[in-house]
């Protein structure tokens, strides 16, 4: 049985025009990515991966926290320990999961990231 524990900070996920707000986990991933974005917006080159996701590198190796996992859209992935993926589609594997962002559908979610690849800038939300 799969279970978010969110905490109630937020990340905001800047693409194009569109500012996207993700709840994050509670694990030591989640807590190394805040402390890494405490210190300043944190810019990723993301490409499109296998028509389900787009990928990109954080820059340094975060702690991960993997575990069978069924990944939906909407969902924030830590791959590998140092990419940061952002489902449009779903896909099981062993992944640590960081959030899940909120209030848009996938049709939404895909026509925002677009085709191809993308930009994006995370950062915490204000309201900590």
């Amino acid at each position: 049985r799969e279970e978010w524990n969110m905490s109630q900070e937020k990340l905001m996920i800047h693409a194009g025009t569109h500012t996207l707000t993700a709840k994050l986990e509670e694990n030591s991933s989640v807590t190394a990515l805040k402390d890494l974005l405490r210190e300043q917006p944190l810019t990723i080159q993301m490409h499109d991966y296998a028509r389900m996701e787009k990928v990109g590198t954080l820059g340094r190796n975060l702690p991960t926290n993997d575990r069978p996992t069924h990944a939906k859209p909407c969902d924030l992935i830590l791959y590998l320990g140092n990419s940061f993926v952002i489902y449009y589609e779903s896909n099981s594997w062993n992944f640590t999961r960081l959030g899940r962002i909120e209030n848009v559908t996938p049709e939404e979610l895909r026509a925002i990231l677009g085709q191809g690849d993308v930009s994006v800038t995370l950062e915490l939300s204000d309201s900590e």
